[in-house]
């Protein structure tokens, strides 16, 4: 099995059609076509709502042999309750995701800058809680919480650190656990994102991000990254790229 599973925040977008997808291809044939190309995606979708058994079924059929989807807890969860009193929500979520089967990736609590120090008490009762047997990132949006406070927890529950190229973080390279996840979230200030092309060239960033990344999967150690729209406007692009230079690489 490949330690190197790269692909987008997302697949849902009609204004790939032409451009990524053909233009002929319905919306609803969308995730079987984009699970020929990458052989992972990350689910924004279930940000907004936990989703329904036959949803989960239906990624689980359309996706190819190997396919892995990497999921966002819900913001019931993460943003609204923050953790606290969420156990049902928390209870669901999971197990509805458990029917992707061996296509389950990690799950990623992404928390926003609000979720502060004060939070990490709720943190660490919450990650001590989890069922053992799924991946956990986490990503946070408050500099304040980049520390050795909040790295030790999630190595003490085997929980991986997102690392995230946004302009409103600072890049970190801590490992907590025996996994990378990269997220190029990029900045919908002055990206559009739904152009269907590249509106700024980050060729050359990649192929940074490539470097430091290879010593990683040439160490078996499993590497997951996902572009969003906001980074070079078009993700399928990035993501070609990126795979391009790590194959060169090899």
């Amino acid at each position: 099995m490949s330690t190197l599973h790269v692909g987008t925040m997302g697949w849902s977008y009609d204004f790939w059609k032409g451009s990524f997808y053909p233009k002929n291809l319905a919306s609803s044939e969308f995730l079987a076509y984009y699970s020929k190309q990458f052989d992972t995606v990350e689910v924004d979708s279930t940000f907004y709502r936990i989703p329904r058994k036959q949803t989960v079924l239906e990624w689980k059929d359309q996706t190819s042999e190997g396919f892995l989807f990497s999921l966002k807890f819900p913001r019931i969860i993460t943003h609204v309750k923050m953790l606290k009193n969420c156990e049902e929500e928390t209870k669901v979520f999971l197990e509805r995701v458990e029917f992707l089967g061996e296509k389950l990736g990690p799950l990623l609590l992404q928390f926003p800058s609000s979720f502060g120090n004060e939070q990490v008490p709720a943190l660490r009762k919450f990650l001590k809680n989890l069922p053992e047997k799924h991946r956990y990132v986490v990503e946070v949006r408050n500099k304040k919480l980049l520390s050795d406070s909040l790295f030790s927890i999630l190595k003490e529950y085997d929980v991986v650190l997102a690392w995230v190229q946004s302009p409103f973080m600072p890049i970190i390279t801590e490992i907590t656990y025996n996994s990378i996840y990269v997220r190029w979230e990029g900045d919908r200030k002055k990206i559009n994102g739904t152009l269907g092309k590249i509106e700024v060239d980050r060729l050359a960033e990649i192929k940074v991000w490539a470097d430091k990344l290879k010593q990683f999967w040439d160490r078996k150690i499993e590497v997951f990254g996902y572009f969003s729209k906001y980074y070079s406007g078009y993700p399928p692009s990035d993501v070609h790229e990126f795979l391009k230079i790590a194959k060169a690489k090899k």
